[in-house]
């Protein structure tokens, strides 16, 4: 009676549990299982952690420009995959969590004008890549799970029924319900552990209708001794999804300056382009003015008519010149608009002060700095030129001594990181390829008690559970190191991906001294064109006044007046394009450091490299 009791209060406890998890409560624990696991290992990369976010949001800023400025689309996953119908295949409250909520901060019905950090908070919210990036580092978190399970204790059970019909003398029909129990565990030092607790009830459903229990224990134990034995070969899959993941952190870190750099890049540009436009225009009618002048002045008679058209050939070009800026200005912000995640025909905008209040900050660089001076006492031409090159003097907090800049990189840039630990990678994969050539040697037992009952068993006693009358085994297993060719060669594949992880590291280890080599370079180079632009905008600017003046007063011919308005244009141009390279080229350097600190929000801060001067 002890056996049947066993029997139903095991099949009770199957059916009780069976089903218990709903389809969020699976997706929950997964959630809870990779967040931990991401937090671990940004605290072993950066010392903090941070959130990472990838469910879809409930409302997004790109939804509601969407629908606020009644913007075409096609269906209407353009709006976001809560707004996906439900069918009876897909049940959006089923299967989502609730997304956070939109923040309102822009009436999206208007103009929505962003700053440089907004328009990188909203990029960091709405970017495809960007979020593809966080799914990736997820993902990575779900492997190491997977891996870790495989050393925890698994408990499994199993429901089953059948019926079968005979004919012998007589029909004979009968069933069995059983149910399965049991866990497995696998420990680090390759020990192997398998129970298993089985209940049966048949019952026959002809002839006298009687029924029977059975009640059964598997259990078996394997040792590896050799081959495939040891906390360093065992786990070593374990030991590689962890570092995967660490690996994956740092790369997301990286991955969050270059895409930091490539907003303010984006963000700049179109800048750039609108200040380009703007100066193609003021252009456009400074030469305009100036043909009207020289129409007058040729009806009477104090210019000739080829010079008057020398002045409508030029103001031909200003009119080309200022509609492909327009269209350049187009084609940046569409970019833009796409770069951020947003629709390219949203009426967004970056602020255009962003551009002036940068070119007055480094307006600073070229304080008591003169290229060309002819005051005072000017030599005579025929004395001796003596060039000078750029020096740090007048430098950007950026521009820090290469040696200072290269031990900043080593210490601070993830991938290098990532590449430098794959050589260790390389070192266990040859190890675990060593092991596997050596003999195999593994032991182990297995125990069977008590007795089941199948489906024409119902007519016979209850199974009786009698340890003394089991059946019992052990095992030696033994493989001796003859045929070893598949892992011989595996072995000698390994000792090739190790010199070709060690290449990779001395690859990156060159190409990152190259890199920031020559982001000091450019850095100068752009300190020295912006200086140059500065003075060069102010030449230009007293030409235009003085050919103007003396033109009108017949001491200067007109193609002076038009040479002098396109170098004003020309210089203007370079101006606003050298402040944005240079700005460009520090975040960029920060960047290849790995000092650029940046949240998965998209909040931002550069380090101060002053000290490193």
């Amino acid at each position: 009676m002890k056996s049947r009791d066993l029997a139903l209060g095991m099949m009770s406890l199957l059916l009780t549990v069976t089903g218990c998890k709903s389809t969020r409560d699976w997706r929950n624990e997964a959630d809870s299982h990779a967040e931990a696991l991401i937090k671990d290992a940004q605290g072993k990369v950066t010392g903090q952690d941070e959130a990472i976010v990838v469910e879809s949001a409930a409302d997004t800023l790109r939804r509601r420009l969407m629908l606020d400025q009644n913007l075409p689309k096609k269906t209407e996953a353009s709006l976001g995959i809560r707004d996906l119908q439900d069918t009876e295949r897909w049940q959006t409250e089923k299967h989502l969590k609730d997304g956070a909520e939109y923040a309102e901060r822009w009436n999206t019905k208007e103009q929505v004008k962003l700053t440089l950090l907004e328009a990188i908070e909203i990029a960091a919210k709405n970017n495809r890549e960007f979020q593809q990036q966080k799914e990736t580092l997820y993902q990575a978190a779900l492997s190491l799970d997977l891996e870790a399970h495989s050393f925890q204790t698994t408990f499994r059970g199993m429901l089953n029924g059948s019926i079968q019909s005979s004919y012998g003398t007589r029909r004979n029909t009968g069933s069995v319900v059983g149910a399965d129990g049991g866990f497995t565990r696998k420990f680090k030092n390759g020990v192997e552990l398998t129970s298993m607790l089985s209940v049966d009830l048949a019952k026959m459903l002809t002839g006298d209708r009687g029924s029977s229990f059975g009640l059964t224990y598997d259990g078996s134990l394997s040792v590896p001794l050799l081959r495939g034995s040891g906390k360093f070969i065992v786990t070593e899959p374990l030991t590689q999804a962890e570092r995967n993941l660490v690996y994956q952190v740092r790369e997301f870190e990286q991955y969050k300056r270059r895409f930091v750099v490539s907003i303010a890049n984006s963000y700049l540009g179109v800048l750039r382009s609108a200040q380009t436009v703007k100066n193609q225009e003021e252009s456009y009618k400074r030469i305009v003015t100036t043909t009207r002048r020289s129409r007058r002045m040729a009806d009477a008679g104090l210019m000739t008519e080829y010079q008057f058209d020398q002045a409508i050939q030029t103001e031909l070009n200003a009119r080309e010149s200022w509609v492909s800026a327009q269209q350049g200005l187009t084609r940046s912000l569409e970019a833009f608009r796409v770069l951020l995640g947003l629709p390219p025909d949203a009426d967004v905008m970056p602020v255009k002060e962003e551009l002036d209040k940068l070119l007055t900050q480094l307006r600073t660089l070229s304080e008591g700095v003169v290229m060309a001076d002819y005051s005072g006492e000017v030599p005579s031409a025929d004395a001796p030129v003596e060039l000078k090159m750029p020096d740090l003097k007048h430098s950007g907090p950026n521009e820090i001594r290469p040696e200072k800049a290269l031990e900043l990189a080593f210490e601070n840039r993830p991938d290098f990181l990532n590449t430098m630990e794959r050589v260790e990678d390389a070192q266990r994969a040859v190890l675990v390829a060593e092991d596997s050539l050596r003999a195999e040697l593994t032991i182990g037992g297995n125990a069977a008690i008590g007795e089941g009952r199948g489906v024409m068993s119902g007519d016979q006693p209850d199974g009786k559970f009698r340890p003394k009358h089991g059946s019992y085994g052990a095992l030696l297993n033994v493989n001796l190191p003859i045929e070893r060719t598949a892992e011989r060669n595996r072995y000698r594949n390994s000792l090739i991906s190790l010199e070709r992880a060690v290449r990779s590291f001395q690859a990156a280890e060159d190409q990152l001294k190259q890199d920031i080599h020559s982001k000091l370079r450019d850095m100068l180079e752009n300190r020295e064109r912006l200086v140059i632009q500065i003075q060069a905008v102010q030449l230009a600017q007293r030409r235009v006044r003085s050919t103007d003046m003396l033109l009108q007063a017949g001491r200067a011919e007109l193609r002076d007046v038009l040479d002098a308005q396109s170098a004003l244009t020309s210089a203007q141009n370079s101006l606003y394009s050298a402040a944005v390279s240079y700005r460009i080229n520090e975040l960029e350097l920060q960047r290849d450091l790995g000092v650029l600190q940046v949240s998965a929000d998209g909040l931002w801060k550069e380090l101060d490299l002053t000290e490193y001067k």
